[in-house]
């Protein structure tokens, strides 16, 4: 199914069972010492958030590195993701510490900022989700592979995307800060979720497709651990 020895695929029939897994996984890297796990936002990684919630794993020795945040959004707008982690994780699962990048900070104070976050606490298990362009966090086809934290424009599709959770299109923010792909490169592990058939693409070409940064998740082929639990539809094309 891969013909990428780097990426090992796990398919599931849904969501649920992807959750189900996705927990087994996190639970093993607990037991074998994680110490900072890299986090994702969005309807993807739900049903994983639920199961942890759920549990009685202990995250108070680990440090919590998220991948973006919207620019423009203060930490307590329902629709940033420092209140999504908040109400999805953090309330009922307390971290040792949490770092969410501040929508609010200036470009250069904050990009530094959290790049140095990142090199003091090296990510032992990033879990990702992915775009239907392939994108991963908010690095958008063209991120470059070199690529840290940076302020980066959202494409026309990802705002299509993500409208679903505000009033109108026009309210999504237009900016975001985002690690960049060698930020999530650097982490020991990785773990990328993927549910549905509009993902079905995105996924054959990060798995199975040439390394380009047209297709960013693609830089994924390249990493020495990397889990891919897709449902079904998701692998469809794999």
């Amino acid at each position: 199914m891969s013909s990428n020895e780097n990426i090992k695929v796990i398919v599931v029939k849904d969501a649920e069972e992807g959750g189900q897994k996705a927990f087994e996984y996190v639970k093993q890297s607990l037991e074998e010492g994680m110490e900072v796990m890299g986090l994702a936002t969005g309807s993807t990684p739900e049903t994983l958030y639920t199961k942890l919630r759920q549990s009685d794993l202990d995250f108070s020795d680990v440090t919590a590195i998220n991948l973006d945040e919207y620019i423009g959004l203060p930490a307590d707008h329902d629709q940033s993701y420092a209140y999504f982690m908040e109400k999805n994780l953090f309330e009922a699962k307390p971290f040792k510490e949490t770092h969410i990048p501040n929508g609010l900070a200036s470009e250069e104070e904050e990009t530094a900022r959290y790049n140095q976050v990142i090199e003091e606490h090296p990510i032992d298990l990033q879990i990702l989700g992915i775009g239907t362009n392939a994108h991963i966090g908010f690095n958008e086809p063209g991120s470059s592979f070199d690529s840290l934290t940076r302020k980066v424009q959202l494409t026309k599709e990802t705002i299509e995307a993500n409208k679903r959770f505000f009033e109108s299109a026009d309210e999504v923010p237009r900016y975001a800060y985002s690690m960049g792909l060698a930020s999530i490169m650097s982490a020991d592990k990785i773990l990328l979720l993927a549910y549905g058939e509009n993902k079905a693409e995105a996924v054959a070409n990060a798995v199975n497709g040439p390394v380009t940064e047209d297709v960013p998740a693609s830089i994924l082929q390249k990493h020495k651990d990397v889990v891919f639990i897709v449902d079904e539809d998701a692998a469809s094309k794999l």
